[in-house]
């Protein structure tokens, strides 16, 4: 029984982790499966709103039957945050992150977004939803590993160095330049730095999600139907900026090919569940936490890309990928390091009280024990005072007789 439960309470502290390092595999298959989709001529604002209409579609009956007795209502200051989520996530970040992704590649998409960390720390720290004592070895841990998980993603991208020829990559390289996988033709500088521009943006607005997604839940904590209702702004949104963006009908054309795919796993993968999971783990965790976990996506990206779409690993990619991993780490060791403090304090806390109450609980404790103590000296006492003189009591029960 200790054996299970000893188990049990590792797969409860690993539920986070595990979490999200499975949300980052799917991550990185809807950066592959978009990729192929935009190469092949797919309009990225559609794709966004395919995407949101298919996570709507999936998420909707749960909320509505799990939750239907747990949803709180809906106030106008709600409202407002959901529609700013819609905005936030699906409208502003999914398209700037597809047309910079459409520019680029999605390893480097993925080595830009790993500044996501650093943005949701630094906007944590503005909103008063972290705190940082430099002197407390966590947060400099945490500080150190933003700055090294940022510096690992700079360094993929500033620096590439020789290409690492890979088992695989060498069949890879050498056969598919008549194959069927789509290849896009290698992007300019001018494209490049546009793509990049657009990537930080896209960033800016992912790490601004996660921050106001966090407020959000503390008013509103039904997690389904706060994903149903942000997915199905973001597809109203997302139309809207479509039909001002793109004036070809044919633009909405889908068929049972890559496009469907890439819509129906990006929006029940990467949006659905992923919303679902993100805000479970960020009410106990935090979005700091939650957004630790982004640089992993970058190397499974950089695996699966040399597979699939026939991309070079480089050495600068491989320094860059261990600089992050140790970054991450660092991070994470630093909010290990604070939840465990919190969970302590959250023990002592109703031990504390609270002013009277507090004293009321001291005074009651202390005269249990001085009653249990009077008792015990009784039953030893009471036969003596029959045969000789009284025998005095102890010190500490002389000092502290009950109260009448």
């Amino acid at each position: 029984m200790e054996g299970k439960g000893c188990l049990g309470s590792f797969l409860q502290r690993a539920k986070p982790y595990i979490a999200m390092i499975s949300l980052q595999f799917g991550y990185a298959g809807m950066n592959i499966i978009t990729k192929v989709s935009l190469n092949r001529g797919m309009s990225h604002y559609v794709l966004v709103v395919y995407r949101h209409a298919f996570a709507t579609a999936v998420i909707a009956p749960f909320a509505l039957v799990l939750e239907r007795k747990v949803r709180p209502k809906i106030t106008f200051p709600i409202f407002m945050q959901i529609f700013v989520l819609g905005l936030l996530g699906p409208v502003i970040d999914q398209n700037f992150y597809y047309a910079g992704l459409k520019f680029t590649s999605p390893t480097f998409s993925c080595a830009m977004s790993n500044m996501l960390p650093a943005m949701t720390f630094v906007m944590a720290v503005i909103c008063r939803m972290e705190k940082v004592d430099i002197k407390k070895v966590r947060c400099q841990a945490k500080v150190v590993g933003t700055i090294v998980t940022v510096g690992g993603a700079m360094l993929m991208t500033l620096y590439k160095g020789h290409v690492i020829d890979l088992v695989w990559s060498k069949h890879m390289h050498s056969g598919t330049t008549s194959s069927s996988v789509p290849q896009a033709s290698g992007p300019s500088d001018k494209d490049w730095v546009t793509g990049s521009i657009l990537l930080i943006i896209a960033t800016l607005a992912w790490a601004a999600f996660f921050i106001l997604q966090a407020i959000t839940l503390k008013k509103y904590s039904a997690h389904l139907s706060l994903t149903t209702l942000v997915c199905f702004m973001g597809t109203l949104q997302s139309i809207a900026v479509t039909f001002v963006m793109e004036h070809r009908p044919s633009v909405w054309t889908i068929g049972w090919d890559m496009n469907l795919l890439a819509a129906a796993y990006a929006g029940i993968v990467s949006s659905s569940i992923a919303y679902y999971v993100q805000g479970l783990v960020m009410k106990k965790r935090g979005p700091v936490f939650v957004t630790s976990f982004s640089p992993l996506m970058m190397i499974i990206v950089a695996i699966m890309g040399s597979f699939i779409l026939a991309e070079k690993i480089y050495v600068g990619g491989v320094l860059g990928a261990v600089l992050i991993v140790i970054g991450l780490y660092s991070v994470l060791w630093g909010k290990y390091k604070e939840y465990k403090e919190m969970e302590a304090e959250a023990i002592l806390e109703p031990v504390k009280g609270s002013g009277g109450n507090n004293q009321m609980t001291i005074d009651d404790i202390e005269a249990n024990v001085v009653e249990i103590q009077i008792s015990q000296v009784n039953k030893n006492v009471m036969p003596a005072l029959a045969i000789g003189t009284p025998i005095p009591q102890p010190p500490m029960i002389a000092m502290e007789a009950p109260k009448a």
